[in-house]
């Protein structure tokens, strides 16, 4: 079911006004998916930054603060290096952006694989200083008993299997995973773990189409895909990768806009403008009234 909201132009740029609008709840993108299928996709886009956020809000059910914002915002090599201070930060300004959809704010790297009790701590951070509704993690039947003890204590769990950027140094690359019979079956195993350990949906990333059909038809939550299949039951992209802000993509990506292109060009414009001193013009200077 697809939702719209307008903005008051007076004072959207920092904060949206929407129409009367209810945000959506963990409980009802669980609910979505009936007796094995999801009649209607679920729509989830990354969101960093609060003013993104508006103009996402009101088209997607879910809105992730990803650890892509590493590489996306800060220029990081990778995942690895962003910290639990960086996505409190971005998810509390995305929440602040939005009013429909439901925000989950990733884990970083190192802080919740050492124990479940080291995964709450972080967690509640998250929850408390952002005002996000879920969290999200990386690993499948490694992480069921964290999984299972951040969901008993009021936390809920996005879970992600497949292909995990976080363990990219122990998987030898971004390839597609689920190529080999042994790692179809692992897959399979992790997706049912995160299921059965009170995950309320889990994103699969980078795995061949069967084993995504597969784990969509056999799992109880729904299956978000990222380089999986349209058989999933809703789909995940990096927003600028599918604006078209960087040269380079994944396979899996489809781009819808050439942002960057947009960007340059009226960058060049602008500059042409500054050096023949065509801007500002009397319209952007101020003067005396008359």
């Amino acid at each position: 079911m697809s939702t719209t909201f307008t903005l008051d132009t007076a004072t959207s740029r920092a904060n949206p006004t929407p129409a009367p609008m209810k945000r959506l709840t963990v409980p009802a993108i669980q609910r979505r998916k009936v007796d094995g299928t999801t009649a209607e996709p679920l729509v989830m886009l990354t969101a960093y930054t609060a003013r993104q956020a508006q103009l996402l809000d009101s088209h997607c059910d879910m809105l992730l603060v990803g650890d892509s914002l590493g590489q996306v915002i800060y220029g990081l090599p990778s995942t690895l290096p962003v910290t639990l201070d960086m996505m409190i930060a971005h998810g509390a300004a995305v929440v602040r952006g939005s009013y429909h959809s439901v925000v989950i704010v990733d884990m970083p790297f190192g802080s919740y694989e050492a124990s479940p009790s080291a995964a709450f701590a972080s967690a509640s951070r998250v929850m408390a200083e952002t005002g996000a509704a879920a969290v999200k993690l990386e690993g499948g039947r490694a992480m069921a008993d964290t999984i299972a003890f951040l969901s008993q204590r009021g936390i809920p769990v996005m879970a992600h299997v497949g292909l995990t950027p976080q363990a990219v140094n122990a998987l030898g690359g971004y390839g597609a995973r689920g190529k080999s019979e042994e790692e179809h079956a692992k897959i399979m195993a992790d997706a049912r773990a995160v299921a059965d350990a009170g995950a309320f949906a889990v994103v699969l990333e980078g795995v061949m189409e069967d084993l995504a059909i597969a784990i969509t038809d056999s799992v109880a939550i729904p299956v978000i895909g990222i380089g999986a299949s349209a058989h999933c039951d809703g789909q995940v992209l990096v927003t600028e990768d599918m604006l078209g802000m960087f040269d380079r993509v994944a396979r899996f990506v489809k781009r819808y806009e050439n942002i960057a292109e947009t960007i340059s060009g009226a960058a060049e414009r602008y500059a042409g403008e500054v050096r023949s001193r065509a801007f500002p013009t009397q319209e952007q200077v101020y003067r005396p009234k008359k």
